[in-house]
């Protein structure tokens, strides 16, 4: 792949599937489908609990039962095992359009009127349907469902409004309602005996007795369209909720035989599944338009109220940014909605408030679409006041005033900027001030003006005087930008003049003409280079300082959408119209990379820590995130992308992470395309040279480890260890460092004795006992070319279990009378030594590699000034290649850790070296 590889979808809460609600012990779960994926959330708090894998189709029909998850896509039926897929079923040959759980039993029903019965317990991975039911040739089903107490029936609509009921046992019909002259859109049983409600596609509802064919109460919605869910309360009252296709929630009185409530903007697109939870005044709606709400019955009136809820944008994003480091990221859609959607935690997502829109719209009796903001074309936002005033600041469509939002409260502001009021034209670019006391408007008129956004006041207008008008740019201004010092503003004319001004005095210093008209500028404050769109579908680079072009990029073949820098400046990320995602090298001034995607990108952004870019698309609901594989990768990689010629096709990031997104190159078929032909972007084995790589371990860790001697002495024992209480009578045990319980050898018998001589010779076979798992590894990590099994179980290690596999084979000045033991001993050093050399010329793990060599030497200080054949093995540590004699070690001087890890035990052992 290139430098950007799909990572995951957010922003996504429903589609236009209805939802599966299962109840295990105490909690209640709703599984939800999200296009190719299913996510699982807790109704609780309406957390979400799981994502499932991508599915290579959309998901038409989901069901549920305890950790099962059934999902149709095609002509298949994925199940799922939490998220993990357990089996496939394969039998339709036209598309499934709904599931039913029936007790331990799935019926599935497609387009052609097949119906197949699957039996999901105690089955391998390849099931067959243990029946099979084919409906009548005109009969086309829409919906099914299970009536309460009827033994293994079920009851299903159809798209011409009759209405059967079929056991599925006998595999057999029993009876067929006539329907009521439409198509049956949905039906739910009720909890009477014998009682279901019907919907149909002209509003009405049926609640028809089915045991003797009867109609007890029609209801009629109020508002044109078709009736897509319904369901009744099992509290103890009376009430069946209805959904429709204009978003419209219905709440009727059986009892009294009327209308009892309406929630008019439960949702901005067609409800596709309501569900009343068992014994409870909760009502749950989900709609396409990505929402999912929860409602109570709690008010005197018995009007509902709402509860709790998650959504996202309902129609596609306009623009992005990120947000505080990267954690979060600003959106604003064409559903004139402005939300922060987190990119860590889910539930952190929300929606930013523009003031009792519900209320208001309540009470003037409108929509709340038309209470809200007009769509947001343009924003921008500062962080360093966000906890004194007002820090975001947004242009709408064809509105003639900018406003204000408090991101620290997630509300909108209580100022409205109207530049121009004598003459009032749409907001068309913004900009605020790096210090976060100013904002920069410029309108369609060319009229540019400066906020105070403490006060809301104006602070005066840049005026160019060789215009026509007194204004600042004869036409619309594309875009504004200011410094990082507040010296120089920098503004952007439709017709292609680029004019810098004094911020402060507001006074014209100088301008160029770019030739052809400008779309978009971007502006990097530290490097001072300008990007402009222009309508070539060229991306031009200019030095506001010297006043100069310097770069330009051209490689797309339709309108450039949007443009990000790299926080560092060297990068240019830029998208358009065609598919395409372009990255430039600013400083080499070529283009390293390029993707192509189905979709078109509207807009993007790059992370301030460059590790991942958030775009938008077309018809797209959702924010997509692209993980920067260039953060883990050596820039030698470039060259295969620096061409332009290239361009990798690649599938957009999926809700689910866990699924490989498929790469194709422009001139071969994704289905001839193998693994090892898409262009990898390896990641570096392979550090950068003359530099050494931290540990990244607590600072606590390694400071301990240098200081045990301390330690040791602070927290010696008072008493001797006392043996477990649970071990068994018979085996005395001791305690151990690791919290094992170790059983304690037998002591050598009188006649052991007598026949050994001594215990001397008995303490040689300890010579020959089984290494534990340090030793091991220690010896065996001289086969390979790393330590990595080694270094893994020395920083997994306790400090003090560590101090004890380092002091093993510890000598003293005796120790060398017996052969075998000086042996041992010294082939122990040099592996251990050889260890700690491998370590230091691959200059990883910095300071813990530097604590282990300290506590070497401090455990073997006396051996090393005393024995010439020891000092002989430990002078490879004076290795030339070795980091400690290295010159690059004066560069990492500032660390403490240096002058902690050299005291004086370890200079007089390596004096003994020199």
């Amino acid at each position: 792949m290139g430098i950007f590889e799909p990572y995951r979808a957010i922003g996504y809460i429903t589609s236009s599937v209805p939802i599966s609600i299962q109840r295990l012990g105490t909690e209640t779960f709703v599984t939800v489908s999200v296009g190719k994926a299913f996510q699982i959330y807790n109704c609780a708090k309406l957390n979400l609990i799981l994502v499932g894998p991508q599915l290579p189709k959309k998901i038409r029909a989901l069901a549920s039962y305890r950790e099962y998850t059934f999902a149709a896509y095609g002509n298949d039926i994925a199940v799922f095992k939490r998220a993990h897929q357990v089996a496939t079923w394969s039998r339709h040959n036209a598309r499934v359009n709904v599931l039913l759980l029936f007790g331990e039993h799935i019926l599935s029903v497609d387009a052609h009127g097949n119906m197949f019965i699957w039996a999901f317990k105690g089955n391998d991975q390849n099931l067959a349907p243990i029946g099979h039911i084919m409906l009548d040739d005109k009969f086309n089903p829409s919906c099914i469902m299970h009536p309460d107490t009827y033994l293994n029936k079920v009851l299903i609509g159809s798209e011409k409004g009759p209405m059967q009921l079929w056991n599925i046992s006998t595999k057999k019909k029993i009876y067929e309602f006539k329907g009521w002259n439409s198509p049956i859109s949905a039906c739910v049983s009720s909890p009477a005996l014998d009682v279901v409600a019907v919907g149909c596609a002209d509003g009405s509802i049926h609640v028809h007795n089915i045991r003797y064919d009867e109609e007890l109460v029609t209801f009629t919605h109020s508002t044109r369209g078709s009736v897509t869910a319904l369901s009744f309360s099992t509290d103890g009252q009376p009430l069946l909720a209805s959904g429709g296709s204009s978003g419209v929630v219905s709440i009727w009185n059986l009892e009294k035989k009327r209308l009892q409530s309406v929630i008019k903007d439960a949702h901005d697109s067609s409800i596709t599944s309501l569900h009343f939870f068992a014994n409870e005044p909760v009502l749950m709606s989900a709609s396409a338009d990505n929402s999912i709400k929860m409602w109570i019955f709690d008010t005197s009136d018995g009007d509902p109220r709402l509860l709790r809820f998650r959504c996202g944008h309902s129609a596609p994003p306009l623009c992005i940014k990120f947000y505080a480091n990267g954690r979060h990221i600003l959106s604003a859609g064409q559903d004139r909605a402005f939300r922060l959607f987190s990119v860590i935690q889910d539930q952190q997502s929300r929606e930013l408030s523009q003031r009792h829109v519900s209320k208001r719209a309540k009470k003037l009796m409108v929509k709340e679409e038309e209470i809200k903001l007009k769509p947001v074309i343009a924003f921008d936002c500062a962080e360093i006041r966000e906890r004194d005033w007002c820090n975001v600041v947004t242009c709408h469509m064809d509105t003639a005033q900018a406003y204000v939002w408090r991101l620290q409260n997630f509300v909108l502001g209580e100022h409205i900027l109207k530049p121009c009021p004598k003459n009032p034209t749409p907001v068309k670019a913004c900009a605020i001030s790096a210090c976060g006391n100013f904002a920069l408007l410029g309108t369609a008129a060319g009229w540019i003006e400066r906020f105070n956004l403490q006060s809301g006041l104006s602070r005066g207008a840049y005026i160019d005087m060789t215009e026509q008008k007194s204004c600042a740019h004869d036409g619309e201004v594309a875009g504004v930008a200011c410094d990082s010092t507040n010296t120089l503003m920098i503004s952007a004319g439709y017709h292609g003049d680029i004019k810098v001004w004094d911020f402060k005095e507001r006074q014209f210093k100088s301008r160029w003409d770019i030739g052809c008209s400008v779309v978009k500028i971007i502006y990097h404050r530290h490097n001072g280079l300008l990007a402009t769109v222009v309508d070539d579908f060229s991306i031009q680079l200019f030095d506001v300082v010297a006043l100069r072009l310097v770069r330009k990029f051209e490689g797309h073949t339709d309108r450039i959408t949007d443009l990000s820098f790299s926080e560092d400046g060297k990068w240019l990320v830029s998208s358009s119209m065609d598919g395409s995602l372009r990255v430039w090298d600013v400083v080499l001034a070529r283009q390293i990379d390029a993707i192509q995607v189905d979709v078109p990108i509207t807009a993007l952004s790059l992370s301030p820590n460059m590790d991942i870019l958030a775009t938008t698309h077309a018809d797209q609901n959702g924010v997509y995130l692209w993980v920067n594989q260039a953060m883990f990768s050596s820039t030698s990689n470039f060259d295969s992308y620096a061409s332009g010629k290239e361009v990798v096709s690649i599938k957009l990031p999926s809700v689910s992470s866990i699924e490989d997104s498929q790469v194709e190159h422009s001139d071969k078929p994704m289905n001839s395309l193998k693994p090892n032909d898409a262009p990898g972007f390896p990641i570096q084995d392979k550090q950068i040279p003359d530099l050494v790589t931290l540990s990244l371990l607590p600072k606590s860790q390694w400071q301990s480890l240098i200081n045990l001697d301390i330690i040791k002495a602070r927290n010696k024992p008072i008493e001797p260890p006392k043996k477990p209480e649970k071990a068994p009578f018979f085996l005395p045990s001791v305690a151990s460092i690791s919290g094992e319980i170790l059983f304690e050898p037998s002591k050598l018998s009188e006649k052991d004795k007598d026949e050994t001589g001594n215990e001397a010779e008995i303490n040689k076979r300890g010579v020959d006992m089984p290494p534990s798992r340090f030793l091991h590894l220690l010896q065996s990590s001289s086969k390979v070319d790393n330590c990595k099994h080694l270094n893994k179980l020395i920083v997994s290690c306790i400090l003090k279990l560590l101090d004890v596999h380092c002091s093993v084979w510890q000598t003293v000045d005796n120790l060398f009378q017996s052969t075998v033991i000086q042996i041992s001993t010294l082939i122990f050093i040099y592996i251990k030594t050889d260890r700690l050399v491998e370590l230091l010329k691959k200059s990883l793990d910095f300071i813990n590699t530097q604590c282990l060599v300290k506590l070497f030497l401090n455990i073997n200080n006396i051996l090393i000034r005393e024995n010439e054949m020891v000092a002989c093995i430990v002078k490879r540590l004076r290795d030339p290649d070795s980091i400690l004699n290295r010159s690059i070690i004066q560069q990492y001087m500032p660390f403490r850790c240096v002058f902690l890890l050299y005291d004086t035990t370890q200079i007089l052992a390596w004096s003994c070296l020199q």
